[in-house]
């Protein structure tokens, strides 16, 4: 039951986190010129954004694979969790002109597969209840 609570709360924080990436990431292309005004220069920063994209994915991997292992067994998370990262890499590195839609859509994948995987894990309440793949 304790992996249950530790991977509920990455699960908690990784969904915090990739909202915040996603909102972030819409609002800083239309705030760029005023950013400096308001000393929030430092948030157009690209170190700030590939911290950012770090982070959720070491939240996820840590949170959402263990859980598959450990818990429920449901792979819908980890695609969700690639699919969001595929998204993120495809408006940073090759389509900068939609970079400001595709990057949040990522964002919220990766925040949506932390919420599936905070439910599955919320399904198991016993330990070593493990459920089929769907």
């Amino acid at each position: 039951m304790r992996h249950t609570r530790h991977s509920s709360r990455l699960d908690k924080f990784g969904m915090t986190a990739s909202t915040v990436c996603a909102i972030h990431c819409a609002i800083v292309p239309v705030l760029i010129t005023t950013l400096p005004l308001m000393g929030l220069g430092f948030l157009a920063n690209p170190w700030v954004e590939w911290g950012m994209i770090i982070l959720a994915l070491m939240l996820g991997i840590s949170s959402i694979a263990v859980s598959y292992f450990k818990v429920h067994r449901r792979p819908l998370p980890i695609g969700l969790l690639l699919a969001g990262f595929a998204a993120i890499a495809v408006g940073h590195l090759f389509v900068s002109w939609m970079e400001a839609v595709i990057v949040p859509l990522g964002g919220l994948t990766i925040a949506a597969a932390h919420f599936l995987n905070n439910k599955y894990g919320a399904v198991c309440k016993t330990e070593g209840h493990v459920h089929k793949p769907i």
